[in-house]
C-alpha cells in the first residue's frame, strides 16, 4: 500500500478551487488501486493534509497524471501559500483497535493489538 498525502496552507479559495479540489476527489475514488483518504486541518497553523491510499505506485501515478491534477498543480498558486506532497510506501500498520469504525479507512488497516516493529 502507498499514500500521497498532500500539505497545504489555506490561501484565499474561490469556486473555481471548490470545483477543481471535488474533481481530483472524484477522479481518485473512479481509479483503480483508489484504496481511500482521510483529511486533517491544523487549524492553528491554517494547513490541511490529504491523504490518499493506494494499492500500488501506478495507481497513484494515475491520478498525478488526471487532468484535473495536472491543471490544479499549474494554478495552486492562485489558492494556495505553500504546499508540500509526500509519497509513502506503508510497511505496517498497528494499534489497539479502538479506532475501527471512527477512521474513514479503519478497514485498510489491521485490527491486531500493537505490534512494534523491529529494531533495524
Amino acid at each position: 500500500m502507498y499514500t500521497s498525502t498532500f500539505i497545504f496552507a489555506a490561501g484565499q479559495f474561490d469556486e473555481a478551487f471548490h470545483r477543481l479540489d471535488e474533481a481530483i476527489a472524484t477522479a481518485a475514488r473512479a481509479l483503480p488501486g483508489y484504496l481511500g483518504e482521510e483529511s486533517w486541518e491544523d487549524t492553528r497553523n491554517r494547513l490541511v493534509s490529504n491523504v490518499y491510499y493506494w494499492e500500488s505506485l501506478a495507481a497513484l501515478q494515475a491520478l498525478m497524471q488526471h487532468p484535473a491534477h495536472l491543471q490544479a498543480k499549474a494554478e495552486q498558486a492562485r489558492w494556495l501559500a505553500g504546499y508540500q506532497v509526500v509519497i509513502a510506501e506503508v510497511l505496517r500498520t498497528y494499534g489497539d483497535g479502538q479506532l475501527q469504525g471512527r477512521l474513514p479507512t479503519a478497514g485498510l488497516f489491521s485490527p491486531a493489538p500493537d505490534q512494534r516493529m523491529p529494531p533495524t
